[in-house]
């Protein structure tokens, strides 16, 4: 009894996470749309890029970001370096007219050279973007439109990737998937997590930073914890390129994952249901379930083997699941369209495992280096931004 049990809340689980949810937000459409009232407004805007030892490629941030059709008599842009010990704050300098550089005095992480960032900058609306992200010429002027809304506290981008050709890449599953689901979640209430690569917030949102939370996932919580609501704009978007190295790859989701735990650990408050009503619902459904998905695809499997010989339809079953995790396997290897999806979930899903355990040994991370990407400028952006 006890074995089917586990059996059957452990699918149950997985069901809800990747299918439940979305259903449930879809349904609420019936009822409550919260449509974001955009208008083409131009607010101060400081746009704050973080950046560690970037050398190799500041400068082509520094012209992406010069190159936006946004007012420059309305536009801030700092750079925060973490104490970076390589030419970057050289490169920086070589533009006294238009960019602003606050530098660490000792290296203390990307949320902590961020906070620098946020106490120097005079703009209404905070922009934050990576080094390795290139945006269209628009892209400042398109993701602060969604703040003529009062209800909005801070606005998500969507990613885009751009093959070495610098061309983009089609939309693999997964992220349409994702997309989806934000935008299901914009509609009916709030976002539960921005781009970290590109995201903007308004400033008193950003008032109480902390140095040692992720800042997105920090920065969302912060504006539904002032009656604020985040949101996704989807002429938004952040251009860059994929990590070449799948290990590489997969360390940053771990570590991606550890900081989101401590977050969501520290905010445990927002899960009340009776102080933040559907959002507590909305965190506790897209972050915590889906991190306990690695847990739940251990005991649906450890469950089954000790089933399947009590009937043909746990055998059933079983089999099934060998044959996911068969195809999963394939598709790392072979790299078949058709078997990425199986894969990347199984990998997903690992580096969450992963995190888990580097969490509970007392793990926390707050110092950073930044992704091995090139700064991704698609063929038109290229054509416009020159």
């Amino acid at each position: 009894m006890i074995v089917d049990v586990a059996f059957w809340v452990s699918v149950a689980l997985i069901v809800y996470a990747y299918l439940g949810y979305p259903a449930a937000l879809m349904a609420l459409l019936l009822v409550r749309d919260r449509r974001v009232t955009k208008a083409a407004v131009q607010p101060s805007v400081s746009f704050i890029i973080t950046a560690y030892n970037e050398e190799r490629r500041i400068r082509e941030k520094l012209e992406n970001t010069l190159g936006q059709d946004y007012p420059a008599w309305r536009l801030e842009i700092i750079v925060a370096s973490d104490c970076s010990t390589d030419r970057t704050d050289e490169i920086v300098g070589a533009y006294p007219d238009r960019v602003r550089l606050v530098r660490a005095t000792e290296r203390r992480g990307k949320e902590a050279a961020q906070q620098l960032a946020v106490q120097a900058a005079a703009g209404d609306i905070l922009v934050f973007s990576d080094v390795a992200t290139a945006l269209a010429p628009d892209g400042i002027s398109s993701i602060v439109q969604s703040f003529a809304d009062p209800t909005v506290g801070c606005v998500s981008s969507v990613d885009r990737f751009v093959d070495a050709d610098g061309t983009v890449s089609g939309e693999g599953a997964y992220v349409r998937y994702e997309m989806f689901l934000r935008a299901l979640e914009t509609r009916v209430n709030s976002l539960v997590g921005l781009s970290g690569s590109f995201f903007a917030a308004r400033r008193e949102v950003c008032r109480n930073w902390a140095t040692d939370r992720q800042s997105d996932f920090n920065t969302l919580l912060n504006a539904v914890a002032m009656g604020r609501r985040g949101v996704l704009d989807t002429a938004s978007a952040g251009y860059y390129r994929n990590i070449v190295d799948d290990r590489r790859e997969f360390q940053r989701k771990v570590r991606t994952v550890v900081r989101g735990i401590a977050v969501l650990a520290a905010s445990a408050r927002m899960l009340n249901p009776l102080r933040f009503g559907l959002f507590a619902w909305q965190l506790l459904s897209h972050k915590l379930c889906r991190w306990l998905v690695p847990f739940a695809m251990l005991a649906a499997f450890a469950s089954n083997v000790l089933l399947a010989p009590r009937s043909t339809f746990y055998l059933a079953a079983l089999l099934a699941q060998l044959a996911f995790y068969a195809a999963a396997v394939a598709g790392r290897w072979t790299g078949i369209g058709i078997l990425k999806l199986p894969s990347y979930l199984v990998v997903a899903n690992l580096a969450v495992l992963i995190a888990w355990v580097r969490y509970v040994r007392g793990e926390r991370i707050t110092t950073w280096n930044p992704s091995e990407r090139v700064t991704a400028l698609p063929q038109p952006l290229h054509q416009e931004t020159t």
